[in-house]
């Protein structure tokens, strides 16, 4: 008796837990929340509940005529690979979401990708550049431009910009984002102004804080100009050192320096200096300066390049749900469906810009060159579009 009692109660619950969850739309987040890397996992987290609030606080997203209250489920990859691989397979195994945003950086994204692809879990990174992150991998798919775009950007620019004849690259070797753009700048680099003309091409590890040997040997090339592929926080450390090292020649970055902490750590040693990234908050219009200034009045501070591609991001998964035409209780069968949703969207014009994707689920989409200015704001130079 009591035997059959617990089991109908457990029957009870277990029909409870299958009404909630198909009463939800469960998304989960493969994120940088600590390790080296953290504001853009904060940046990320507070797009995407900014936008799961305004959702929910309207009864929840409609799909085949019912609304769906969303439910995110945000994970910490402690910004490492392998992290971020364990944080895939808990978000899929364990939490049974239906799709997955992120990892950021393609240090993650890469590994991660290929885990999401083996599981058939529809994965959208809104900041990994990196090809490999989506390359022959139809479940996932990307909110941001590749690098074999961005580096030739940077090369055009700063020919334009500096007069550049030269150049000289410092890198992460251990950071998929950091040495596949080093690569693509210099490739492109010297197939437009010659063989040998990158005259130094240096490499660190991501955990270095002394990049004196490496600046002295730039340094003494006497380059005109110096790419800079890496991450904001690193970023800080390296033009402190050029500088106190006598370096006062132009520095340009790419969109990993597009972080709203970039400025508290590289102050003065930033400003003037150029990066390409995927949006300039400075003199936005239109959806994206809505976007920015309830941001702002939110979190009090401006939203960064990771936030705005959340955002961009969380909402092609979204409309992807909504075009699918229902929430179905199989998961695999709902994952299914949300990836062929998700490679049918023809373009999407998102705060970010607008989108087009192509058979490897890229966007072909504008990237933008921004100016440090006196102010610390990332100020709008020139658009530049495939």
């Amino acid at each position: 008796m009591r035997k059959a009692f617990f089991l109908a109660l457990a029957s009870v619950f277990l029909m409870a837990s299958v009404a909630l969850a198909a009463e939800t739309v469960k998304i989960g987040f493969n994120l940088p929340l600590t390790g080296d890397i953290p504001k853009v996992g904060e940046s990320s987290k507070r797009a995407a509940e900014m936008l799961k609030e305004d959702i929910n606080s309207q009864g929840g997203l409609e799909v085949g005529g019912q609304k769906y209250m969303l439910e995110f489920i945000y994970e910490d990859n402690e910004s490492k690979a392998d992290s971020a691989v364990n944080v895939a397979l808990k978000l899929i195994e364990r939490d049974q979401v239906m799709a997955i945003v992120g990892p950021n950086s393609s240090k993650q994204a890469v590994p991660a990708g290929g885990t999401c692809d083996d599981n058939q879990t529809p994965m959208i990174s809104p900041w990994s550049t990196n090809p490999d992150a989506t390359l022959d991998r139809p479940w996932v798919f990307r909110a941001a431009f590749l690098d074999p775009f961005q580096g030739p950007v940077a090369v055009d620019f700063a020919t334009k910009t500096f007069g550049a004849k030269t150049a000289a690259v410092l890198f992460d070797i251990s950071n998929d984002y950091s040495k596949g753009l080093a690569e693509i700048f210099k490739a492109d680099f010297e197939q437009k102004h010659g063989a040998g003309t990158v005259l130094a091409f240096e490499s660190h590890g991501t955990k270095d804080q002394d990049f004196s040997a490496q600046l002295t040997k730039i340094i003494a090339a006497k380059p005109d100009f110096i790419f800079l592929p890496d991450n904001y926080n690193q970023v800080a450390l390296i033009l402190k050192q050029a500088h106190d090292l006598g370096w006062a020649g132009p520095v340009m970055g790419a969109d990993a320096w597009g972080s709203a902490e970039l400025m508290t750590l590289c102050g003065d040693d930033c400003k003037g200096q150029y990066f390409s990234t995927h949006y300039a908050a400075a003199g936005a219009q239109g959806a994206t300066k809505v976007f920015i200034d309830r941001y702002k009045a939110k979190y009090n501070e401006t939203p960064d390049d990771v936030a705005a591609l959340t955002w961009d991001a969380t909402n092609i998964v979204l409309l992807a749900i909504q075009n699918a035409g229902k929430v179905d209780s199989n998961i695999r069968k709902q994952r299914a469906a949300i990836r062929e949703a998700m490679a049918a969207i023809p373009s999407f014009e998102g705060i970010t810009g607008s989108m087009k994707f192509d058979e490897q689920g890229d966007p072909i989409k504008c990237a933008v060159v921004v100016k440090i200015s006196d102010e610390g704001e990332f100020v709008f130079t020139e658009q530049v579009c495939p």
